[in-house]
């Protein structure tokens, strides 16, 4: 399995709060600033993207992945 869908599959299986830990440890070469009050209202399947996407970054995958 490729990592890519590795870190999909486990984002998918996590809950709000496991998400908000996951973006709040994530080191990033960009500044991840959502507010605690956003990371609790917007939707568990919008939270789950932006992890994917946060998480594709950070680990340069994006690019490639779709190269």
């Amino acid at each position: 399995m490729h990592k890519t869908e590795k870190a999909v599959r486990r984002i998918a299986e996590m809950d709000r709060t496991g998400l908000v830990r996951m973006l709040r440890g994530m080191a990033c070469k960009f500044e991840l600033d959502f507010t605690d009050e956003y990371l609790q209202d917007v939707s568990i399947e919008r939270l789950r993207h932006i992890a994917v996407a946060a998480c594709l970054h950070a680990n340069g995958r994006a690019k490639r992945d779709t190269a």
